[in-house]
C-alpha cells in the first residue's frame, strides 16, 4: 500500500447529534474518492460505514466506523461516530485519537443537545473543527438562526466560507466566499462542482459576505488587520495564515455548508478540511506517564520518541475473532512481530496488520506514527489500553466513556443459553465499554446496565444473532434489607429428646440497633462458664444466618448489635448446632419486638436538562420521593442534584427522555440506605412473602 508523509495525512472525526447527516457525508466523501463506486445510503446494504445488521436495520448510527481514502495525493482517515444517546460511548474513543472535527450539524433542526455534548469534549481536547451544515436542500432549512445559537450556545464566531444560492429543496449551488467562485452541482451525482459565476440575483450578497469574512479573519492578528486596513483585501497567503491561526486557537470556526445526501459540497469541505486541519507533524505532543517513575511525557510522530500508541476500538467478531482498532502516535508498529501492552503489563503478538475501509480489511506490513491501523486476535488488550516500547514503558490517561444509566437482569431461557451467556457478554463488553455486568449479590440476578433501552435492545439482538444466546428479561430486583430501630433481651432455647441422645442449646442474647452503615456486631459478655466456649461461635453463626435470610420480608438484616450474656447447657445433649438453633430462634423472636423496618437504597443523581424544563425536571423528581440537594446553572443548561430512592428511578431513562425531548442526560450512583415509609413497607414485604412462598 502507498506511504504517506507525516503532512500529507489527516485524521479527521465526523461528529455531531444523532441524525445530522454523518454517516451520508462519510459516504459522499467515499464515492467522491472513488473509494466506492455508488453513493451509500444510510439504512441500505450499500452503506460502507454502517454495515451492521443492527445499523442497517435501525437506520442508524450504532457504532463507529473507519474508511480512508486518498484526496488530493492526502490520505484522510475519516471516523464516522454515533451521535445518538443510546450509542455515543465510542465518541469519546474517538475523539482521543483524531487530529482534526468536522462537526455536522443539519440546517432543519440546528443545534442539538449532544452537538453541545460533543463540542464540549471537544473543547477539552482543543481539536481544530470546522461546521458543516448539511441539509441546505431540506424544506425547513434555515440558516441564520443556526449561525446566531453557534455564537450564543459556543460563545465562537461562525466564519462563513460559503454562501448557498438558496435554501430549501432548490439548493444546487455553493458560492466560495473566498475565491468569489460560484459551484453548481448534479444533485447525487459524483460531487465535483462545476465552476461559473456566481448568480446576478445573490452578488450582492456574495459582496458583504466576502468582506465579513475577509475582515473576521483579519481580527486574528495585528499584523494580518493591519495589512486589511491598508488594503481593503488580504492575498490567498495571508488569509490562509490567519484562518489557520483563527482555526488552531479557536478564535474562529469555519462554517461549510451542503447536502450529503446528494453529495452536493463534498468536494469544497473536503478542500477546506485538507488546507485548515493539521496533520499529524503539526498537532501538539500527546501527554503520557512514565512507568518507571510517573514522570510525564510527551509522543509526538515526528519527534522520534519510543513506540506509543493508543486503541480506541474493539469489535467483537465472532467469525474472525476480535479486532483491535489503534492510533499510532510515535513509532511505529510492523506486522507478525510484537508489542508490549502497559496498562495490561502484557507483551501481545501481532500478527497481520490491516486498515479498515468500513468492514473490508486492507493488509498491511506496517502502521506508521499519526496513522491508524487494525490487528486481530490480541489476546489481553481492550479499548483504551497503551501499547508502548518495552524498555520505555508509557501510559495514555484512560477514556471516560459515559456512565451506564439503564439496568435489567438477564435470565438464560435454557441451560445451554446458561453455559455460553458468560463468554458471549464479556465479547461484547470488549466491544462495547459502556455496557456494565454485574451478578448482584443479594438479589442473585445478573444485571446489565447501558445508556437505555434502544441500548440495551441492541445488545439482546447481537447476544442472539452473533452468540446464539437468548435470555428472558426482568426488572432489577430492588435490594431492599431489614434492620431493626429497637431494643430487648430474649431467651432462645432449643430442646429436643428423642429416645437416644437428644438436642439441648439455651442462650439469653440483647438485640440492638446499630448506626446506619455500621453492620452487624457480636459480643460474647458469657462469664463464669455458662455458655462454654466452643458453642459461642455457633450461636454467632446461627444469628447470621437468621440475618441473611431475612425476617420481615426475606431481605438480609444490617446494623444489629447482638449481645449474649447468659444461657446453660446439658453435658451430655448439648452441641453445636444446638446452639446454632438456639440463637438464630431467639434472635428471630426478639427482633420482632424490636421496631422491626425495610431499608432501601438511595441514589445521588445528576441530572443535566435545558433551563427550560428545570421546573418539569424538579417536580417530578418530587413525585418519586426525591430530595432536591442543588440546582447548578451552567448557560443554557442547568443541573439538578437530588437523592432519590432507586425503586422510583429503575426506569428513568425513559422518563427523561419524555420530559425533555431528549435533550436531557444523567449519571447517577448508589449512595446510602434510607427507612422505607411505613405505607409502602406494608405493600413491600406483603409482596415479598407472596414472591417468597410462591417458590417454595
Amino acid at each position: 500500500m502507498k506511504q504517506y508523509k507525516l503532512q500529507d495525512i489527516r485524521n479527521i472525526g465526523l461528529v455531531g447529534h444523532g441524525g445530522s447527516g454523518k454517516t451520508s457525508l462519510a459516504e459522499a466523501i467515499l464515492y467522491f474518492s472513488g473509494v466506492s463506486d455508488r453513493l451509500g445510503k444510510v439504512g441500505d446494504v450499500s452503506s460502507v460505514m454502517d454495515y451492521d445488521p443492527d445499523e442497517i436495520k435501525c437506520g442508524h448510527s450504532i457504532d463507529a466506523s473507519i474508511a480512508f481514502c486518498e484526496v488530493s495525493a492526502t490520505k484522510l482517515n475519516l471516523l464516522d461516530t454515533p451521535g445518538s444517546s443510546n450509542f455515543i460511548s465510542d465518541t469519546p474513543a474517538c475523539l482521543r485519537v483524531v487530529d482534526g472535527l468536522v462537526f455536522v450539524i443539519g440546517a432543519d433542526e440546528g443545534v442539538q443537545f449532544y452537538t453541545e455534548k460533543i463540542w464540549n469534549w471537544a473543547d477539552q481536547l482543543n481539536l481544530p473543527r470546522i461546521i458543516f451544515l448539511n441539509k441546505l436542500d431540506h424544506d425547513r432549512a434555515n440558516v441564520s438562526p443556526i449561525l446566531e445559537t453557534i455564537k450564543k450556545k459556543f460563545k465562537k464566531t461562525p466564519v462563513f466560507m460559503q454562501l448557498p444560492e438558496s435554501v430549501g429543496p432548490n439548493f444546487s449551488g455553493i458560492v466560495d466566499l473566498i475565491d468569489n467562485q460560484y459551484y453548481s452541482y448534479d444533485k447525487g451525482g459524483k460531487g465535483n462542482g462545476k465552476a461559473g459565476d456566481a448568480p446576478s440575483a445573490i452578488k450582492d450578497e456574495v459582496e458583504v459576505s466576502h468582506s465579513e469574512l475577509m475582515e473576521a479573519v483579519a481580527e486574528v492578528d495585528d499584523e494580518l488587520l493591519e495589512l486589511y486596513l491598508e488594503h481593503g483585501e488580504l492575498t490567498e497567503e495571508e488569509f490562509s495564515k490567519g484562518l489557520k491561526e483563527g482555526i488552531e486557537n479557536g478564535q474562529l470556526i469555519p462554517v461549510v455548508c451542503g447536502s450529503a445526501l446528494n453529495n452536493v459540497g463534498t468536494d469544497l469541505l473536503l478542500k477546506a478540511a485538507i488546507k485548515y486541519l493539521p496533520s499529524p507533524d503539526l498537532c501538539a505532543p500527546v501527554k503520557a506517564k512514565r512507568l518507571k517513575d510517573d514522570e510525564e511525557v510527551s509522543r509526538s510522530a515526528s519527534g522520534g520518541e519510543p513506540t506509543a500508541g493508543m486503541v480506541f476500538k474493539t469489535i467483537a467478531d465472532p467469525y474472525a475473532g476480535k479486532l483491535t482498532l489503534f492510533r499510532m502516535y510515535s513509532g511505529s508498529l510492523k506486522g507478525d512481530s510484537s508489542i508490549y501492552n502497559s496498562t495490561q503489563d502484557a507483551n501481545e503478538r501481532v500478527g497481520q496488520l490491516y486498515m479498515l475501509q468500513g468492514k473490508n480489511q486492507i493488509q498491511v506490513s506496517e502502521i506508521p506514527a499519526g496513522d491508524m491501523g487494525t490487528v486481530a486476535k490480541l489476546k489481553s488488550t481492550v479499548t483504551g489500553d497503551t501499547f508502548s516500547d518495552a524498555q520505555e514503558k508509557v501510559v495514555f490517561p484512560p477514556i471516560a466513556f459515559p456512565v451506564p444509566v439503564f439496568s435489567r437482569a438477564l435470565v438464560p431461557k435454557t441451560r445451554a443459553d446458561e453455559e455460553k451467556i458468560s463468554n458471549a457478554l464479556h465479547r461484547l463488553l470488549e466491544e462495547d465499554p459502556s455496557l456494565t455486568m454485574e451478578r448482584n449479590a443479594q438479589t442473585g440476578q445478573l444485571l446489565i446496565s447501558g445508556l437505555g433501552q434502544v441500548h440495551f435492545d441492541v445488545t439482546l439482538e447481537r447476544l442472539k444473532r452473533r452468540f446464539g444466546v437468548e435470555v428472558d428479561v426482568m426488572t432489577p430486583k430492588v435490594p431492599y434489607r431489614e434492620t431493626i430501630k429497637g431494643s430487648t433481651k430474649v431467651q432462645g432455647k432449643y430442646k429436643k429428646q428423642t429416645g437416644g441422645k437428644g438436642q439441648f442449646g439455651d442462650t439469653w442474647i440483647e438485640i440492638s440497633s446499630r448506626k446506619r452503615g455500621e453492620g452487624y456486631l457480636f459480643e460474647d459478655k458469657i462469664v463464669g462458664g455458662a455458655v462454654p466456649k466452643t458453642y459461642i461461635p455457633a450461636v454467632n453463626k446461627g444469628i447470621q444466618e437468621a440475618m441473611a435470610q431475612g425476617i420481615i420480608a426475606h431481605y438480609p438484616m444490617v446494623d444489629v448489635k447482638v449481645r449474649l450474656y447468659d444461657g446453660s447447657y446439658h453435658n451430655v445433649d448439648s452441641s453445636e448446632m444446638a446452639f446454632k438453633i438456639a440463637g438464630s430462634l431467639g434472635f428471630k423472636k426478639g427482633v420482632m419486638d424490636c421496631k422491626p423496618i425495610l431499608i432501601e437504597p438511595i441514589m445521588n443523581m445528576e441530572i443535566v436538562v435545558p433551563s427550560d424544563h428545570v421546573g418539569d425536571i424538579m417536580g417530578d423528581v418530587n413525585s418519586k420521593r426525591g430530595k432536591i440537594q442543588g440546582v447548578d446553572p451552567a448557560d443554557d443548561t442547568q443541573t439538578i442534584r437530588a437523592f432519590v430512592p432507586m425503586a422510583e428511578v429503575l426506569n428513568y431513562a425513559a422518563d427523561l427522555t419524555s420530559l425533555t425531548g431528549g435533550r436531557g442526560m444523567f449519571v447517577m450512583e448508589f449512595d446510602h440506605y434510607e427507612d422505607v415509609p411505613e405505607h409502602l413497607m406494608k405493600k413491600i414485604i406483603e409482596e415479598a412473602n407472596q414472591s417468597f412462598e410462591e417458590k417454595k
